[in-house]
């Protein structure tokens, strides 16, 4: 690579401008990108790398690090430039092949792929409430884990957000939260540069922004020129003074330096055009056809600034992780656990085991109990619910007490009523080591469904508990009864959808959810009463780890139809088995909890629990009848629901519906006589 010197010699402007045209040749080159936002907000977003943030390149991971998150995810070329003029694994050819296939500099930050990226963004708001997850796990941490003399953990939380992510009601429900919880570890950064892709933000957006804030309890400070270095550091430094969240509101000009495109929407979703490029690079003294130039003494300048501040604090981190394991043995060697992914090895010796009950046990009771059991072992499991813990079974009892701004080593977290907000924050949490659940109803998992997605996507160890599983919810109606959801649950990839039929299958989905180091887990119980099933004669609860298993079967395995069902209809399937042995009709019955599970099986075994040969086949549950004849085949059936429900008591809702013995009955009966009839 040929480097050459730039017409200034003033280091400061000089990395600021390599940054700037650094992200405008990436995006010209790829003909796709957003180079405005990366152009106007370079000024900030150095400064803080520059002068504040405390972060080893050559160790991007050391977990005592602030965090940067770059919500707006579109300007990803601002955070990529950074992490390759300091050195953190970003190549020069990783940015020229900016969003092309293989190159490390993705269309939007990926966690996981590119070195640096604390948390996958680009849906707006998302990076903001992970934020607050990644905060206060940074309390959570330094209260459970520092010692006198020993600060183990000090870290603050840092975001860069547009006009976009101010917009999205997620920030605001994330923001609520931060100012409860008065968490002076958290800034945002709120690039104003007035400009969206239809224009002004005057045309949807004209609200005081610091008037929000502060009336969320926020800090709030004004910077009127992003490009005035000093004052930007100094507001950097009133958020290290505060005693709660603040936001720093930059003013800023998108596109900055370009002739005709600077404050313009134009600049904000497209490539500056080849004129427009060199006429950008003129007004910045630049070389107006050099690409991808990074002038002399700019990578030894970052070095010289935030590396060696970064590679101090981190080697003195580790020298004091050294004397802390000394000191304090206990205390160190549960936070090597906790930082290695690795749980205690007792972790579920005090997990319950269910006697078979016909009353039986409701799914949110049992996990209820299991997650306490698991909570007592594993100190470093926290979440809480969006304002129905009593509902959902998911309080931590004993000493666990309430996370608040009071009580920083609380396992027990209140989101309020902010499902979105909470699924987002436990990925902050995830992402920060911790092994965070977060509760709801079912039906209400649509409103969490961005931040499931990114759990998946980013594959985060995070549990989502839903209860109130089906249209045994009853009476509270068709509002409250989830249809759809399940199956939609399911189309994501890596995360695993878990629908225990009973008590112990309840304990088995707890196991291969602490199992599970590198996929999210969406944990759906019921509301009402399931009666715990007799084991001895009946296939083993520990099935459930395969994703689907032969619960119970029949003469010589030899079924004439098999019964295929999740959650509560399983007892459903058993009771109709009974039924049709009566009438000489042998019936197989599969407890199928998770499909994901199940698919990541030998054929074999799928087939063994699934045999090719029985085409006659009946596939029950109370949602969506939508991908089940995978399992049914082309000629299954399939009994669920094709309408929303109904407000009525559930006995009412089963029989208007049809899930009951006498319809189950009457469909595996035509399966069999289809398929005899066929043979015949």
């Amino acid at each position: 690579m040929t480097t050459t010197t730039a017409q200034t010699t003033d280091l400061d402007a000089l990395a600021i401008t390599t940054m700037r045209t650094l992200a405008i040749d990436a995006v010209q080159q790829a003909r796709s990108g957003h180079p405005g936002t990366p152009m106007g907000a370079a000024p900030v977003a150095y400064t803080l790398w520059q002068r504040v943030l405390r972060f080893d390149p050559t160790s991007p991971a050391w977990p005592d690090r602030d965090r940067f998150v770059l919500s707006s995810g579109h300007a990803s070329m601002l955070l990529y430039s950074l992490l390759h003029l300091t050195g953190t694994g970003v190549s020069l050819d990783d940015i020229r092949t900016f969003r092309q296939r293989g190159s490390r500099c993705a269309g939007h930050p990926e966690y996981g792929w590119t070195p640096g990226v604390e948390t996958t963004t680009g849906p707006l708001g998302q990076g903001l409430a992970t934020s607050v997850g990644m905060a206060i796990a940074s309390r959570w941490l330094a209260a459970r884990y520092n010692r006198p003399g020993f600060t183990m953990f000090e870290h603050d939380v840092y975001a860069l957000a547009g006009d976009g992510c101010m917009m999205e009601g997620l920030s605001s429900e994330a923001a609520s939260l931060a100012g409860h919880l008065q968490l002076s570890n958290l800034c945002w950064i709120y690039d104003s540069n007035r400009i969206t892709i239809e224009g002004q933000t005057d045309l949807a957006f004209t609200e005081d922004v610091g008037t929000r804030f502060a009336a969320y309890g926020w800090h709030v400070v004004h910077v009127p020129d992003a490009n005035d270095l000093d004052e930007v550091e100094r507001a950097l430094g009133r958020f290290r003074e505060s005693d709660r969240p603040t936001l720093i509101i930059v003013e800023s000009h998108i596109g900055f330096g370009a002739p005709n495109r600077q404050d313009t929407s134009a600049a904000h979703g497209g490539p500056l055009g080849d004129d427009e490029v060199r006429l950008t690079k003129r007004a910045y003294g630049w070389p107006e056809e050099a690409q991808f130039l990074v002038p002399d003494g700019v990578r030894e300048h970052f070095d010289a600034g935030i590396g060696r501040r970064g590679r101090h604090a981190r080697e003195a981190w580790e020298a004091r992780l050294d004397r802390y394991s000394s000191a304090h043995p206990d205390a160190a060697r549960e936070l090597r656990q906790l930082l290695d992914g690795e749980l205690p090895l007792d972790w579920d010796e005090a997990l319950p085991v269910f006697p078979a009950d016909a009353k039986g046990l409701a799914g949110r009771d049992a996990s209820g109990q299991v997650l306490n059991a698991i909570a007592s072992r594993v100190p470093w499991l926290v979440g809480g619910a969006a304002d129905l813990a009593p509902s959902t079974k998911t309080r931590l009892t004993g000493a666990a007490g309430d996370f608040q701004a009071a009580r920083l080593d609380g396992r027990n977290l209140h989101f309020g009523v902010r499902e979105h907000a909470m699924a987002a924050v436990l990925n902050g949490l995830a992402l920060s080591h911790l092994r965070p659940f977060g509760a709801g109803f079912l039906i209400f998992s649509d409103y969490a469904r961005g931040a499931i997605r990114l759990s998946a996507l980013m594959e985060l160890p995070v549990v989502h508990i839903f209860t109130h599983d089906s249209i045994g919810v009853g009476e509270d109606g068709p509002t409250h009864q989830p249809i759809e959801q399940l199956a939609s649950l399911r189309a994501l990839p890596h995360l695993i959808v878990l629908r225990p039929a009973d008590a112990n299958e309840v304990v088995e989905a707890w196991r291969v959810i602490m199992a599970s180091h590198r996929h999210p887990v969406a944990l759906v119980l019921s509301r009402q009463a399931l009666p715990t099933l007799e084991r001895e004669t009946l296939g083993p609860a520990s099935g459930l780890a395969c994703g689907a298993y032969v619960l119970a079967d029949a003469p010589k395995g030899d079924p004439d139809v098999i019964l295929i069902a999740s959650g509560s209809e399983v007892a459903l399937c058993l009771a109709t088995r009974a039924v049709l042995a009566a009438e000489g009709i042998a019936a197989r019955v599969v407890s199928m909890p998770s499909w994901e599970l199940f698919e990541r099986q030998p054929q074999s075994y799928r087939d063994a629990v699934l045999p090719p040969s029985i085409t006659a086949r009946v596939a029950v549950e109370q949602g969506s009848p939508l991908g089940w004849t995978k399992y049914t085949g082309s000629t299954g059936a399939v009994v669920g629901m094709t309408t929303f429900g109904m407000s009525a008591p559930y006995s009412a809702l089963q029989l208007e519906f049809g899930f009951t013995t006498a319809r189950v009955a009457a469909v595996a009966r035509a399966q069999a006589a289809q398929v005899c009839h066929e043979n015949a």
